[in-house]
C-alpha cells in the first residue's frame, strides 16, 4: 500500500523547518547505508545528532501524531527519528531495500522497519529527476511531491531515488514500526476506516444508520485487536 499524504506539514512550518536545514552541516550519506545500500547510495545527509535534525524531526514527529491519514494508514507503535537527505549534482539512490531492522540512534533500542516515509521540502520546480521510484505487485509508481507532502510505503519495496539533474531535492525520510505488521492487513484496516469516516459524516439521524456504523466500527476493532503485534 503507496499513500500519498498532503500538508502533514503547513506551508509556513515546512519554510521554517527548510531555513533550518539549508543552514545544517551535511555528511556523505554513505554514513548511514548497509554494506550493499552503500553501493547504489550518493547523496549528502544531515548528522543525526546535529541540532537542527533533533528540532525539525521533533516537528515532524508532532505534525504525524495528529494527522488522521496516517495515523489510520500506519497505525504506528515505533518511530525511528527522522532524517534528512540532499540530491544535487546527478546524485542518485539506485535500487536498493531498506534495513528489515535499525537501532535508534543514542539508544539500545531496535525497531522492525514496516514502513518507509518520505516527507519532501523541495519543490518539484526546484529540481529535474529526483523522483522515488517504487516497485510493487502492481508496477513501478513515481512519487515527487510539493513540499510539505508526504509519501508512505511498505519498507519490503525495491524503490530507487533518480538523478537529481538540475537543482537539489530536499527530504526527510525515517521508518516507522506498526501494529500491524502486514502490509495487506494494514491495507484491509485503512480502506475500512476510510469508509467508517465516509460514512459517520454523511449519518442521517435515524437509529438503523447509527447502528451500523457502530457494527462496522466494531469489525475494524475487532480486527485490529486479532491481528495487532505489540
Amino acid at each position: 500500500m503507496i499513500v500519498c499524504i498532503p500538508d502533514v506539514l503547513s506551508p509556513e512550518k515546512t519554510k521554517e523547518f527548510r531555513r533550518e536545514l539549508d543552514a545544517a552541516d551535511w555528511e556523505d550519506g554513505k554514513s548511514t547505508a548497509g554494506h550493499m545500500a552503500a553501493k547504489a547510495k550518493d547523496n549528502v545527509q544531515i548528522p543525526a545528532t546535529h541540532p537542527a535534525a533533533r528540532l525539525v524531526g521533533e516537528g515532524i514527529m508532532r505534525a504525524l501524531t495528529i494527522n488522521p491519514t496516517f495515523m489510520s494508514a500506519a497505525i504506528p507503535l515505533h518511530f525511528l527519528p527522522p532524517m534528512f537527505n540532499r540530491y544535487s549534482g546527478g546524485q542518485t539512490y539506485g535500487t536498493h531495500i531498506d534495513s528489515a531492522i535499525r537501532q535508534i540512534p543514542g539508544t539500545g533500542h531496535r525497531i522492525r522497519t514496516d514502513l518507509s516515509c518520505t516527507l519532501f521540502f523541495s519543490e518539484p520546480d526546484e529540481y529535474d529527476g529526483g523522483e522515488l521510484v517504487i516497485e510493487d505487485t502492481y508496477g513501478s509508481k513515481s512519487v515527487k511531491l510539493p513540499a510539505g507532502h508526504m509519501v508512505l510505503y511498505p519498507a519490503t519495496s525495491l524503490h530507487r531515488v533518480t538523478p537529481v539533474t538540475r537543482g537539489s531535492r530536499l527530504c526527510s525520510f525515517f521508518w516507522v514500526q506498526s501494529m500491524i505488521r502486514s502490509d495487506e492487513q494494514r491495507s484491509v484496516l485503512f480502506d475500512l476506516d476510510l469508509a467508517i469516516q465516509r460514512l459517520t459524516a454523511n449519518l442521517p439521524d435515524n437509529n438503523h444508520a447509527n447502528q451500523s456504523a457502530v457494527q462496522l466500527t466494531g469489525v475494524y476493532h475487532n480486527l485490529l485487536r486479532q491481528w495487532a503485534d505489540l
